[in-house]
């Protein structure tokens, strides 16, 4: 892991926000010509442990079979003596259910991402729950102008910026506690279009009237088979979510757009009644595979119909 080096052009984030990296290899080897510097000087100057020599593919089977849990990343020297210790200060750390985690990686200050001089079309409002930049970079090259605005942003400071659209971002933590977004977004429903992705996604479904859940060891890395059930065509996904939306609790005004067809849990939804809709998936997943990108391009169309 690590190989291709780190450089600033490639960055997702504005910093790191894991806490931890554990690997079988962390490679001592920088070969990407835009690298300018390594994965281990990264992470040394953002503070963030690595625990290296790991069967990575025993313990996600673990996680599999046992299911998420708290873990801790602790020095060699001295460690094998206080694993009692070690364990009973990780089972203290909080669980993910009930933590609002949108407010520690939202942004704090509103920003604006804009495309190329002379392509703006559309005026967006993104609000940021843990946005990933290339989301920002797939909208600005379909000529769409960002805001982005923090996760606790009220209807009606939305509402002043004037948007074409309202787009509700990817991120971490237990969707059903993020209360603000969840309210604002309950009142720009019929107001603007809107679309979602993952933590947006689950954030959009519960304004709507749905539930989510935990689930035991999430949806991680690449390869998920998802189908669309407008085209009946399966796609290949990238996702990293702990969460999902309850199929059981939608009502009759929200139907289901997409299922992933490994777990047949809720991957896209769509409001009957609003020009909104999400998905579970990462659509702009950079490295990823490219089957989504139409949804970007089916918010531009949505956008389009509602200023006509």
């Amino acid at each position: 892991i690590g190989n291709y080096g780190v450089n600033p052009m490639d960055m997702e984030s504005r910093e790191i926000f894991a806490r931890g990296l554990i690997v079988k290899e962390l490679s001592q080897v920088t070969s990407n010509w835009r690298a300018d510097r390594s994965l281990e000087e990264w992470l040394i100057t953002c503070n963030v442990p690595v625990l290296e020599g790991i069967d990575t593919r025993a313990l996600v089977k673990t996680i599999r079979e046992q299911g998420a849990c708290p873990g801790i990343i602790a020095p060699v020297e001295g460690s094998s003596d206080n694993l009692a210790l070690l364990r009973e200060e990780a089972m203290k750390l909080p669980v993910m259910e009930g933590r609002n985690l949108a407010r520690s990686v939202s942004t704090l200050q509103r920003y604006t991402w804009k495309c190329k001089e002379g392509t703006s079309r559309f005026r967006v409002v993104a609000y940021d729950v843990g946005i990933k930049y290339n989301i920002l970079r797939s909208l600005a090259r379909l000529g769409v102008e960002v805001t982005v605005v923090p996760y606790a942003t009220s209807m009606e400071e939305v509402m002043e910026l004037t948007p074409d659209g309202v787009f509700l971002s990817n991120g971490p933590g237990d969707p059903a506690v993020v209360h603000e977004s969840i309210a604002a977004v309950k009142q720009l429903l019929g107001r603007v279009p809107i679309f979602g992705i993952c933590l947006g996604h689950q954030i959009l479904s519960l304004a709507l009237g749905c539930r989510t859940y935990k689930l035991k060891f999430g949806h991680h890395g690449a390869n998920h088979p998802v189908i669309d059930y407008a085209t009946q065509k399966v796609e290949i996904t990238s996702q990293n979510h702990g969460f999902a939306v309850e199929e059981s609790s939608l009502p009759s005004h929200v139907r289901v757009t997409h299922r992933n067809l490994n777990d047949q849990t809720v991957e896209g939804i769509e409001s009957l009644d609003y020009p909104a809709y999400a998905v579970q998936y990462h659509p702009e997943a950079a490295p990823g595979p490219h089957d989504a990108n139409y949804l970007f391009n089916r918010f531009i169309e949505m956008m389009n119909a509602c200023s006509t």
